[in-house]
């Protein structure tokens, strides 16, 4: 009996040792494995995924995708090349791109535009795509130092040249004087505007000063990229725009319209009438007076005001007369006395007796 006591102590003792151990296991299996193997080691049962949530988990990313990348990175670069990037920072001073490279770009105020009122906060905007050329590739902190102007001023002059053929408008401010005209930049580029195509008239050198700071608009007469020479012009533009305004001043000029004008110049065929308001009309010769006149200068001055009334306006031009104007005008004198008509009762059917009756003068 003591002997079955003690084989079934053994027993349980055994079966203790084992249960002990069998948990210490589970445990670091606990540890050791993810929340997944756990759950299935425990028995829990797992919904499987539906199929459309496996399609449309995210693809595993592989150095395919990170070529581009990378190939930028170990690209090499050199004095003269463009790039092409992003503007992640502007100050007063520089401008920060990024560019893909494993440094970023610098570009000083100096390197980005010519024109001395240019501002890099005011021209440049963070996230902005820029281009610009290399100058070094390493400026002495670890950045490549670039120009914007360089890597701008191919494609500027192209535009110049494009806006010289097509003769465009484009407005710009002047900036400065100079020795016969004044200056102002186009594309970044210095343009010269001489006196002569400022206005209408000639500007003297004394008024130049007036126009630093206006704003005009200009066409470009010459683009030359070897030389660095750009003409600008506003005389065409102004020219168009008084025929224009000259040309609807005399559209609304109305046929019988009676004025008055001065006298401006007088020719052999008339006399050119200013009617005021940028206005002339032609007062033909034969339309001065009813009475024959060989040249206008015998009954007209310069300078001497006249009524005139609008008898034509055709093609921009306005016809004038005063002649038109002179409606109870006495007729012509006659040189020659009038022939008396003798009385009925005493006409004779002889010839003779007829032409004795008249009073006739050789």
């Amino acid at each position: 009996m003591s002997d079955e006591i003690n084989v079934t102590t053994a027993e349980e003792a055994v079966a203790e040792t084992v249960e002990t151990v069998v948990e210490e296991a589970a445990e670091t299996a606990k540890e050791a494995a993810p929340a997944e193997a756990v759950e299935e080691a425990a028995g829990t049962v797992k919904e499987e995924a539906p199929a459309e949530a496996a399609e449309e988990a995210a693809p595993a990313e592989t150095m395919d995708d990170y070529a581009q990348e990378l190939e930028a990175t170990y690209r090499r670069y050199y004095p003269g090349d463009v790039i092409t990037g992003t503007v992640i920072g502007v100050s007063e001073t520089e401008i920060t791109m990024d560019f893909g490279y494993y440094t970023d770009g610098i570009i000083r105020l100096e390197d980005a535009s010519d024109d001395p009122s240019f501002s890099l906060k005011n021209s440049v905007q963070v996230g902005q795509t820029i281009s610009a050329t290399v100058i070094r590739t390493d400026d002495g902190a670890g950045h490549m130092l670039l120009s914007m102007k360089e890597a701008a001023d191919k494609m500027a002059w192209d535009r110049l040249r494009e806006l010289k053929e097509t003769q465009a408008d484009v407005s710009v401010k002047i900036s400065a004087v100079t020795k016969s005209g004044v200056i102002a930049y186009l594309e970044g580029i210095r343009g010269f505007i001489p006196a002569s195509k400022l206005a209408l008239g000639y500007v003297e050198e004394a008024d130049l000063e007036s126009y630093v700071g206006k704003t005009i608009d200009v066409r470009v007469i010459t683009a030359e990229q070897e030389g660095k020479k750009l003409v600008l012009s506003a005389k065409e533009i102004l020219r168009e725009k008084e025929a224009e305004e000259r040309a609807s001043r005399i559209n609304s000029v109305e046929v019988g319209m009676v004025t008055e004008g001065k006298v401006e110049t007088i020719k052999p065929y008339g006399a050119f009438i200013n009617l005021g308001k940028g206005l002339s009309g032609l007062l033909h010769v034969s339309q001065i007076s009813h009475t024959r006149i060989k040249t206008p200068d015998a009954v007209l001055k310069e300078g001497q005001t006249v009524k005139v009334k609008v008898i034509a306006n055709k093609d921009g031009k306005l016809s004038l007369s005063m002649k038109a104007l002179e409606e109870n005008a006495p007729a012509e004198a006659i040189d020659e006395e009038p022939v008396v008509i003798p009385k009925a009762e005493n006409i004779s059917t002889s010839l003779g007796d007829l032409l004795s009756k008249l009073n006739l003068k050789f």
